[in-house]
């Protein structure tokens, strides 16, 4: 039986922000293991090349998850608003047009990436060594988009109800299936790539249907339904997400050019090299920014629910709590990275160059997380908060650093300084953040408490 157990208007906010955030950050990490682990079996079962194939893929399939963000972290936002008004049925609303424009993007994002996937591959960092695989996988998961869309988008407004629980369910019921299923379809039934890619979209469809049940329990205050459809809603959602969904898919971008930017400077052989390096190094970095983000998109619907209400004191309380979250497990982890990181790097390889690189440049990337610290909760609770263009420019601002140095670095020094463009990047960023944040902040809530007290 559910039971709607948090109060996002009343509940005491630390205590609040924590049974929200730490599901959904356990949830990322759990997701983020499989996708580790679905490295780990190729590596181990297929070999390095293998592994750099599916790394080439990795930005490709977060571009096309990006779309379910879009939908997801656009609607939740104003789902959970509209029920700190009280007003069910807007809600209701918005979570019915989320569902449709989900289902339309599937179907498109499956057309366009099925018939372009062997023009993109080659154009972000595949070679003729690795093509083969990175087809093989990227045909199989562009096939299961529909399920991966959905989970992921639905998912949002599951979370934003309240239900981090449920949330936190959705995610690790279809990474366990994926944890366990890799290792039969590749070990057992000797299908390489391939069963790597089959396990995952089956472990996709699991999550799917979990989620889809939960929003359509009759004891869901905003129950999933059909009908209601309004271009009006459809944009709305599409605005408040466009920072979102530029943010991860700029991150698959960026990805792909350094995978591009890698393969170009290594030149034959040393390309491949680097791009496999690149893939430890990525993966790592998702232990890190997967569960970082569960932290500031489980909190999120306190920060709407109570922006919806006015409660300028409640969104104090809870953004100082969630960047202090933020900063303390990226503590956690920059001593991990430094103890741990040569035993992570063994799982993928035991060729003794790629292992010894591999630790050096995971140091190199995550030099500046804890300015990252900073950046994620201010940039997705200024999302919350309907600051959509402040929270997109921010995250710009960030990407254009990054591009800059990324294209820069390896042009003028050598291919492996473009590991340096991320510490550089962060470190940026996040004072420029901080700085508009600070200014910015005050003059939301004040806006808000005026526009309020004109309704009453």
């Amino acid at each position: 039986m559910m039971k709607h157990t948090n109060d996002l208007g009343h509940d005491p906010v630390l205590p609040l922000v924590l049974r929200l955030a730490v599901p959904t950050m356990l949830a990322q990490l759990v997701n983020v293991l499989y996708s580790i682990v679905d490295r780990i079996y190729i590596g181990a079962g297929v070999g390095d090349l293998a592994l750099a194939g599916v790394g080439v893929c990795g930005p490709i399939v977060t571009l096309l998850s990006s779309f379910g963000s879009l939908v997801g972290m656009g609607g939740s936002p104003i789902m959970a608003m509209r029920m700190g008004e009280g007003n069910t049925k807007e809600a209701r609303k918005i979570l019915n047009n989320g569902f449709l424009m989900l289902l339309v993007l599937s179907v498109i994002l499956t057309a366009v990436f099925l018939f372009s996937r062997e023009h993109f591959l080659m154009w972000f960092g595949a070679s003729e060594a690795t093509f083969g695989y990175a087809d093989t996988y990227m045909t199989i998961y562009t096939a299961g988009t529909f399920f991966a869309l959905m989970a992921g988008g639905m998912n949002s407004f599951l979370i934003a109800q309240g239900f981090s629980g449920l949330g936190m369910a959705t995610v690790m019921l279809g990474a366990v299936l994926n944890i366990v299923l890799d290792p039969v379809f590749i070990f057992i039934f000797h299908m390489g790539v391939a069963g790597a890619a089959i396990a995952t979209v089956i472990s996709q469809i699991a999550s799917c249907a979990f989620v889809l049940l939960a929003l359509r329990s009759k004891r869901m205050p905003v129950r999933l339904g059909w009908g209601g459809f309004q271009w009006k809603a459809v944009k709305r959602i599409a605005a408040f997400g466009l920072s979102p969904f530029l943010i991860i898919a700029s991150d698959s971008i960026l990805l792909i050019v350094l995978n591009t930017v890698l393969q170009r400077y290594g030149g034959p052989g040393e390309g491949d090299t680097l791009v496999t390096c690149a893939t430890i190094v990525q993966s790592y970095l998702l232990l890190i920014t997967m569960p970082m983000g569960g932290i500031t998109l489980g909190s999120q619907p306190v920060i709407s629910f109570n922006y919806g209400m006015g409660d300028g004191t409640r969104i104090r309380k809870a953004l100082r709590c969630i960047v202090l979250l933020c900063v303390g497990f990226c503590a956690f982890m920059m001593l991990v990275t430094y103890t741990v990181s040569p035993l992570y790097v063994r799982l993928f390889t035991k060729e003794p160059e790629i292992m010894a690189r591999s630790v050096r440049y995971i140091k190199i990337f995550t030099a500046m997380i804890i300015p990252l610290a900073v950046q994620y909760p201010l940039v997705d609770e200024t999302t919350a908060l309907g600051q959509v263009k402040l929270a997109l420019f921010c995250s710009v601002f960030r990407k254009c650093i990054y591009l800059g140095a990324l294209l820069l670095l390896p042009a003028f020094v050598s291919a492996q300084a473009a590991f340096y463009a991320e510490p550089a990047a962060d470190v940026t960023a996040a004072a420029m953040t901080s700085i508009l944040f600070l200014y910015f902040f005050p003059k939301i809530l004040a806006a808000r408490q005026k526009g309020l007290s004109g309704n009453r």
